[in-house]
C-alpha cells in the first residue's frame, strides 16, 4: 500500500484579461496567476476502491460522489484509490481549488505509475494547466496556455470571501464586453513588491464588476479591503468571490486579517504570502 499527502494551494489572479471568445462559446483570457502559502490537503491511498471522504473547516457542500473532480481526475488515469480531502478553500471562490485538487492527484498518481496525464485532463477546468504548473505564470487561450513567470516578488496579502459561491458560467454570462485588450505583451522585471503592485495598477480583473451585480457583497469586501492600514491594491481573484489585499509586509497583513475577521465573523479570511516556491506531495508510507 502506498499512501502520499499532497498540498494543494490556493490560485490568485492578480490580473484576469478577457480578450475574446470562441466559436465554440469558450473565452479567451489573459492572466497573472500566483499560488498562495494555503491550501487544501489531499491523502491518496493506492489501491483503493474510488472513494472520497472530505473533512476540514470548508468541508460544508463538497461532493463526495463521481461529480467530484478528484474522482474524476483518478478516473482518467484509471488507478483505483482512495482519497480524503482536508478542505481548507471555500469552493466556487476564484481560488482554484476544485482544479487543484484534481491537479494533485493527476501529478501524484502519473509520478506513481509512469503514466503520462491526458491531454483531456483540461475538461476537468480551465485552471487545471495552471494547477499542474503550480507556480507564478502568464495564462492565455482558454487557460491552457501557461508561460512561466518566475521572477516575481512574494507578496504578503489578505484573503477574504463572503462564504457565497459565485458561480463562474453566470459571471461570463454577465460580461458586457467580452473583446478587451490583453495585457502588455513584454511584462517588465519587477524589482520587488512596490515594483509590481504600480504594474498591476494599471490592469484588471475584467469579471470583477459582473461578479458584483451578482453577489454585491464583493464590493463591501473591496471597500473595506482598501481601507485597511497598508493595503497598497486590493482585487478579487479569478470569477470571484474571493478578494485579496496586498500589504507591504507580513506584520501589516496579519493586522489587516485579524481585524477583518473579527469585525465581519461571517466571511473567511486568512493572511499569506502570495508566490513562494512550490510544495506539492510527500510519501507517507
Amino acid at each position: 500500500m502506498t499512501e502520499v499527502e499532497a498540498f494543494v494551494p490556493a490560485k490568485v489572479n492578480l490580473t484576469l484579461h478577457v480578450t475574446g471568445r470562441r466559436a465554440d462559446g469558450y473565452h479567451k483570457i489573459d492572466s497573472l496567476a500566483v499560488f498562495a502559502d494555503l491550501g487544501d490537503h489531499i491523502t491518496i491511498t493506492m489501491p483503493g476502491d474510488y472513494r472520497l471522504s472530505v473533512e476540514g473547516p470548508m468541508k460544508n457542500g463538497v461532493p463526495v460522489d463521481e461529480s467530484n473532480l478528484v474522482l474524476r481526475a483518478a478516473r482518467m488515469m484509471n488507478i483505483r484509490a482512495d482519497f480524503r480531502l482536508e478542505k481548507h478553500l471555500p469552493s466556487a471562490a476564484g481560488l482554484g481549488g476544485g482544479s487543484g485538487d484534481a491537479a494533485a492527484v493527476l501529478r501524484v498518481m502519473s509520478g506513481f505509475s509512469g503514466r503520462p496525464i491526458p491531454e483531456t485532463a483540461i475538461e476537468l477546468g480551465a485552471d487545471l494547466p495552471l494547477c499542474l504548473h503550480g507556480a507564478s505564470a502568464r495564462v492565455s487561450g482558454i487557460g491552457d496556455e501557461v508561460t512561466p513567470v518566475p521572477s516575481l516578488p512574494s507578496l504578503p496579502a489578505v484573503l477574504v470571501n463572503p462564504n457565497q459561491p459565485v458561480m463562474t458560467a453566470e459571471v461570463f454570462e454577465r460580461l458586457e464586453t467580452r473583446a478587451n485588450p490583453a495585457m502588455p505583451q513584454d511584462l517588465p522585471a519587477f524589482s520587488d513588491s512596490a515594483d509590481l503592485v504600480a504594474c498591476l495598477r494599471e490592469m484588471r480583473n475584467a469579471l470583477q464588476a459582473p461578479a458584483i451585480a451578482i453577489e454585491p457583497v464583493i464590493s463591501q469586501i473591496l471597500e473595506t479591503l482598501e481601507k485597511t492600514p497598508g493595503c497598497q491594491l486590493a482585487r478579487m481573484s479569478g470569477s470571484g468571490g474571493t478578494c485579496f489585499g496586498i500589504y507591504q509586509d507580513t506584520e501589516t497583513a496579519a493586522a489587516a486579517a485579524g481585524r477583518l475577521a473579527e469585525t465581519f465573523p461571517a466571511w473567511w479570511v486568512a493572511d499569506t504570502v502570495l508566490n513562494l516556491p512550490k510544495r506539492f506531495s510527500r510519501s507517507l508510507s
